[in-house]
């Protein structure tokens, strides 16, 4: 079967959290509940190829992708043959799974593909499971099965959605980590950050390792009962943050980001020196921010942790006994670190040039509001937005629609306009409701029927010397890179 088909059918099953419709046209039925059970046997009829590589799992709301890129990458750099396994994607599905920084080759996806599918077509028939696994439950078999036939050395996983229900969640981690949590996915997570905190603490073992940071204290309450519950061994990545830059060095560097500006465009980046076993540790990261130095830290903690096990329990013992990882493969790690779509600036053809971020909740759309801070104040600017509607698009919208207002007292915002815009997907706002969110701010919008329409909007309003921001959801970024690909032919 060709890899065109097993597209089609794995987008039958229905995207992420959503089921498939029941008549073609017909509106998405409630969500799918997940059942751990199921994923697992599936896993048994495949093998239980997760059980056949050590694996890293990452949990959080913000920062899993930067945290397992810049992980990944770092092992790679140590001569380890390194799975990565993330979501969602930005333009193809096969980004989802890497080995190396490569992509799963289409040849290979298809042949899993339809492998998973009969196995799971199997165990429905014979009644032990209720209903065809979901799309992502059979993403992550297909990545599980692809890891363990190129034998990785290890597997870095990001967790797709909260954490003791997640398909992710049937290895059985080496070490486990825990990134910013946040509200997000309440219908699924519960209300409050505590709970939320909880749920994603379903990755942690009992007497396991698991590295995180200080962080909400809601949060921090949640994990630390959980970790005395389980007899787990915490590790605080907070040596490997930066030391807050004082009023003058912040001033210096703003002066920088202006100079920077006017020759290339981009953000301030990353770089700065640490202690690392009484020697400096050269930090240079491509994935600009202020919030990427705590990503950047866990990933740091994580690789530090690691080799410092003399021992660990592996399932085969063709694996390694302990990783051998050096400060020069950190650093490398680091400056090789790719993962596109956080706080990436492109330089089309055509038009200004494009700050693309996948900011998709409150605690996303603060990060690049403070990104935004570090642009040169007096350069016009255009906001493209949209987001799902299962996100807080009133937070949201009060965080970043005003630093786009043409009508404030600020005049170097005189010639900013905001784009609000539907994405391609059954769980996308509308537009009526995204023009509501402005409105009710008072601050004036514009509103486009698709992204293309959207795009030379924004090419028109913009003077060349401005920026275009798109922002607002993962899928909104994925569809505007795959469209400025197409123009560039």
């Amino acid at each position: 079967m060709s890899y065109a088909a097993a597209l089609d059918h794995l987008y039958s099953l229905g995207l992420e959290l959503v089921s498939p419709p029941t008549q073609p046209g017909a509106p998405p039925p409630p969500p799918r509940k997940f059942e751990l059970a199921h994923m697992r046997a599936l896993a048994a009829a495949l093998g239980d190829p997760q059980l056949s590589f050590p694996a890293i799992l990452i949990a959080g709301t913000n920062g899993k992708g930067s945290t397992a890129a810049t992980l990944s990458s770092i092992f790679t750099a140590a001569g380890y043959r390194t799975a990565l396994y993330t979501s969602p994607h930005l333009v193809r599905v096969n980004e989802r799974i890497q080995i190396d920084a490569h992509q799963i080759p289409d040849e290979d996806f298809a042949r899993l593909y339809f492998h998973v599918v009969a196995a799971a077509h199997a165990l429905v028939d014979a009644g032990t499971l209720p209903h065809l696994p979901s799309f992502f439950e059979v993403l992550t078999a297909l990545a599980f099965a692809w890891f363990a036939e190129q034998r990785v050395d290890i597997a870095i996983l990001e967790v797709g959605l909260g954490g003791t229900l997640d398909a992710t969640n049937i290895v059985e981690p080496i070490l486990s980590i825990l990134t910013d949590i946040a509200l997000d996915h309440q219908e699924y997570l519960g209300n409050t950050i505590s709970a939320i905190a909880r749920e994603k603490c379903g990755i942690l073992r009992p007497n396991g390792l698991f590295v995180t940071l200080p962080q909400h204290p809601e949060a921090n309450q949640a994990i630390g009962e959980v970790a005395a519950t389980l007899n787990l061994r915490a590790i605080s990545a907070t040596q490997f943050i930066p030391h807050t830059p004082d009023a003058g060095a912040a001033t210096a560097a703003s002066h920088l980001a202006s100079e920077i500006w006017s020759e290339a465009p981009h953000l301030p980046p990353n770089q700065y020196t640490l202690i690392l076993d009484d020697a400096p540790l050269e930090v240079d990261s491509p994935l600009p921010g202020h919030h990427q130095q705590r990503n950047i830290a866990l990933a740091i903690a994580a690789a530090v942790t690691i080799r410092n096990q003399s021992s660990v329990n592996f399932y085969q013992t063709s694996h390694p006994s302990s990783y051998k990882i050096s400060n020069a493969n950190i650093e490398a790690g680091i400056r090789n670190t790719q993962w596109p779509g956080r706080l990436e600036f492109l330089t089309p053809r055509q038009g200004p040039p494009i700050l693309v971020d996948v900011a998709h909740n409150p605690a996303g759309a603060w990060s690049l509001r403070a990104a935004i801070a570090h642009l040169p104040d007096a350069l016009p600017r255009t906001l493209i937005f949209s987001c799902l509607r299962d996100k807080s698009l009133a937070e949201m919208s009060k965080i970043l629609f005003p630093l786009f207002d043409s009508t404030s007292f600020d005049p170097a915002r005189n010639l900013d306009h905001i784009i609000l815009v539907p994405i391609d997907n059954p769980r996308a706002a509308d537009v009526q409701h995204l023009l509501a969110a402005a409105h009710n701010l008072d601050i004036p919008a514009h509103a486009s029927p698709h992204l293309t329409a959207a795009l030379a909007q924004a090419r028109s309003l913009t003077p060349p010397d401005g920026l275009i921001i798109a922002t607002g959801s993962v899928y909104l970024i994925g569809e505007l890179r795959q469209l400025l690909a197409e123009q560039a032919g």
